[in-house]
């Protein structure tokens, strides 16, 4: 990793396409870890998450992640999903949150040396032009190694730095606990026998 000890950092997740190259990749994000990577690596100023919600939902898994993040050093930034119905007829859930990345991109740029975008999306080369005109770096973390490549090849070009997201899995990814079956409840058996 490109960085420098007395940097001061902002990362900027865009959760939903950080989420689709992980799984990509084949793994799940440790977010702790991912903190802790940064905070090594520099003066890590803000993370911020991106993420659209279906408010409407009486449970929407993405909540308790949310939450944990807002809880644990993270500033989330949400807005709910737009349901709209496609040209087909499927009912369909909308919920872009670029432009609200942008704007905090752009506000928090004079803090910063360094911003960190968590993305591929090709939308930001713009948004990473400018910021490096304000004499910003930019990181940009996703992947090429997917199938298809996860990374707008003009995003990975306008950026300072690219980081394949699988060459940082082995820092960031959640270990996964796997449990052996367990044998069945005794008092089960003596239920069954009793029937």
């Amino acid at each position: 990793m490109v960085f420098y000890p007395q940097e001061r950092l902002g990362l900027f997740i865009d959760g939903a396409n950080l989420y689709a190259a992980a799984r990509a990749l084949g793994f799940d994000i440790d977010y702790k870890k991912l903190l802790d990577v940064f905070r090594k690596n520099g003066q890590l100023i803000r993370a911020f998450y991106y993420t659209a919600l279906i408010e409407d939902q009486e449970y929407s898994p993405i909540r308790p992640l949310v939450d944990w993040l807002d809880y644990n050093g993270y500033t989330m930034v949400t807005k709910p999903t737009k349901e709209f119905t496609d040209a087909t007829g499927r009912r369909k859930l909308k919920g872009n949150m670029d432009i609200e990345l942008a704007i905090d991109v752009m506000e928090m740029a004079e803090h910063l040396d360094h911003v960190v975008l968590f993305s591929g999306d090709g939308d930001f080369r713009r948004l990473v032009e400018a910021v490096q005109r304000r004499g910003v770096r930019v990181t940009v973390v996703s992947t090429v190694r997917s199938n298809p490549p996860m990374v707008a090849d003009e995003l990975r070009r306008q950026a300072d730095t690219f980081m394949e997201l699988q060459d940082l899995a082995p820092s960031i990814m959640r270990a996964h606990v796997h449990r052996e079956a367990l044998p069945p409840d005794e008092d089960d058996e003596d239920e069954d026998d009793e029937a």
